[in-house]
């Protein structure tokens, strides 16, 4: 899910900017051992991350995946597009959100922004061009989903959670790396800096398995959703045509092809880090629903 990826990819390098910036400006020494106020300095530095994460969503999807506005409709297409995405949203008590199309030959689609009232819903060129107006709807209806369902919100809170524990065990492990192996009574030296950064790093992207298994949880209330505004068989018939195309060679960038609405597996990446559901889970589960 692309949204989810670039979330996650911008709140780790707030957290190591941040964590530089801190050692720059000497600001960690006054922590010290104290477990208690290296909990709140963390909490207070770990939510910022995730909130800044949250805030710059919708700027940082636009200039990521190329997505263009559409402000004024130039075709009968785009039309349909804002006509569409104005009715689901009327359906699901959200104010309209912005509409975007961004170029990609796969069939994809994202929803992102800092609240649902103030949110982007985008569709790529590919999804527009092969799937019929139904399998589009029931695409936006999932996206228009997670907007009202409160998903980029609900996910910045749980990653403020996840960053504060990250920042306060990596710290730890700097203040053990610096004073229980190199032997440094005077401060903090380059060993706690250097531990602390890589200490971050590595538990930031073992603490991302708790936010795909939100991802993963999300997805069938999105779907659900879905389902509600669009119709069940609307919902199905989408995800069918999105499992039949995961074998349609795409241009996307290596680092977004994982995280696309159609939630397809490369690489073999461990079932932990799995962004979404298999789409056999998902069709089950709207079927049983039905």
């Amino acid at each position: 899910m692309m949204r989810i990826f670039l979330f996650l990819a911008t709140n780790l390098a707030v957290l190591v900017v941040a964590s530089i910036t801190l050692k720059l400006l000497g600001v960690d020494r006054y922590t010290g051992q104290n477990y208690g106020s290296l909990l709140a300095f963390c909490a207070v530095f770990g939510f910022a991350g995730a909130l800044i994460s949250l805030f710059i969503s919708k700027w940082m999807a636009k200039m990521s995946t190329r997505t263009e506005v559409i402000t004024q409709p130039r075709t009968r297409h785009e039309q349909w597009l804002l006509q569409t995405v104005e009715q689901l949203a009327r359906d699901a008590g959200i104010k309209m959100p912005e509409v975007g199309i961004f170029p990609a030959y796969e069939a994809n689609a994202f929803a992102t922004g800092w609240n649902k009232n103030d949110a982007l819903v985008a569709v790529s060129q590919g999804l527009l061009e092969r799937f019929s107006p139904d399998e589009v709807k029931a695409v936006l209806a999932h996206e228009i989903g997670h907007v009202a369902n409160g998903d980029m919100v609900t996910l910045a809170l749980i990653q403020g959670v996840v960053n504060t524990f990250v920042m306060f065990f990596a710290r730890i492990f700097g203040s053990f790396v610096d004073r229980a192996i190199l032997k440094n009574e005077d401060g903090h030296g380059i060993g706690y800096f250097v531990a602390t950064i890589f200490a971050e790093l590595v538990l930031g992207i073992l603490a991302s398995i708790i936010v795909m298994w939100f991802s993963r949880k999300r997805e069938y209330r999105a779907d659900e959703a879905g389902a509600q505004l669009a119709g069940t068989s609307a919902m199905i018939g989408a995800l069918q045509r999105l499992r039949a195309e995961q074998g349609v060679p795409v241009d996307m960038p290596d680092s977004l092809k994982a995280f696309s609405i159609n939630g397809a597996l490369r690489n073999g990446l461990a079932g932990l880090l799995m962004t979404h559901p298999t789409l056999e889970d998902r069709i089950e589960a709207l079927r049983q629903r039905a």
